[in-house]
């Protein structure tokens, strides 16, 4: 997989090692996994509409904070602003809107586990728009691993046949919707904007939330007018998938995937319905079933495999004396 030069790679806070990047990976797939128990929180209170402009709202102040306390510089090339125009509307404004009007037909846990078909979306999209980035034979082999896994903690043979899951196919179908965007968007940042310019990954993620949040604040007199609801778990939620969700994650994630390459970085979805099965065992007293350990195991095998760190050695036969 090739990478950008030095000196244009986009870095984090601080110069990004292999150790920088994992950490940053694994706090995404945790802050990730915890957002779709946000989403339906907000969603007692607040339409799907509203929750996707107070989480992008929120983000974009979250990261002109941290623009302003950190000094950083706006850029000024227009090219850069129309191509993370393109990516706000990928990246956030369509899947966010997706993904919370389904939350009012899906369990969190179900939206956290079709989120997970994200690598595969990503595979597809790069392989046709980044040729020069195909992943090789082990790591589409490790994506598909991980894709296994994700199916193993769902456990389709417990939602065949349910009518409650029957019915809420076209909210599924948002969220594959929102998960083709997500590889649609993380393809064109890699392709149009990482290893481009010198500006880092915050700077990067401030004009791209920031530019959602204008999208979004511009529509919001057509789409989230309805009557709000607030107590203080709809307004903790929000204020969490905001500032942390939207602000700090993104930052995180334009890390990733200027360091791994969008299909690999994209595997963090594979990590956010173990997070929401755990949230779901922890807060709401959910019973653990067997498939979601072994699931759990798989996906992360799988996660080991496709970034080359799980390899099967040859052995050498022993030099006759």
């Amino acid at each position: 997989m090739s990478t950008a030069a030095p000196n244009t790679r986009v870095t984090a806070l601080v110069a990004p090692g292999a150790r920088r990047v994992l950490g940053a990976y694994l706090g995404a797939a945790l802050i990730w996994g915890a957002s779709f128990l946000f989403m339906k929180t907000g969603l007692t209170g607040l339409a799907p509409a509203q929750v996707a402009l107070s989480r992008v709202v929120l983000g974009a102040l979250t990261l002109c904070i941290i623009m302003l306390v950190t000094r950083r510089r706006w850029p000024r090339e227009r090219r850069l602003w129309a191509h993370l125009a393109v990516v706000s509307v990928f990246l956030c404004v369509a899947p966010f809107l997706l993904f919370s009007w389904a939350g009012q037909f899906l369990p969190s846990g179900l939206s956290s586990i079709l989120n997970a078909t994200t690598p595969i979306m990503t595979l597809a999209v790069g392989a046709v728009f980044l040729p020069k980035e195909r992943l090789n034979g082990l790591q589409v082999f490790g994506i598909f691993v991980g894709a296994l896994g994700v199916a193993i903690v769902v456990g389709p043979w417990r939602v065949l046949g349910d009518p409650a899951i029957l019915e809420s196919i076209p909210a599924q179908l948002a969220c594959l919707g929102a998960t083709l965007c997500y590889g649609i968007a993380f393809v064109y940042l890699r392709k149009f904007v990482l290893g481009t310019h010198s500006y880092d990954a915050v700077v990067i993620s401030a004009v791209e939330i920031s530019l959602a949040a204008v999208i979004m604040l511009a529509l919001s007199p057509f789409i989230a007018m309805q009557p709000v609801s607030l107590d203080a778990p709809v307004v903790l939620s929000m204020l969490a998938l905001g500032a942390l969700g939207t602000g700090v994650a993104y930052i995180w994630m334009t890390t990733i995937v200027d360091s791994w390459g969008p299909t690999a970085a994209s595997t963090v979805t594979y990590l956010t319905p173990l997070v929401g099965v755990v949230l779901g065992i922890l807060v709401l007293g959910e019973i653990l079933h067997w498939n979601e350990p072994v699931g759990g195991v798989i996906v992360v095998l799988g996660i080991l495999v496709s970034q080359g760190r799980l390899r099967l050695r040859r052995r050498t036969p022993p030099l006759s004396a």
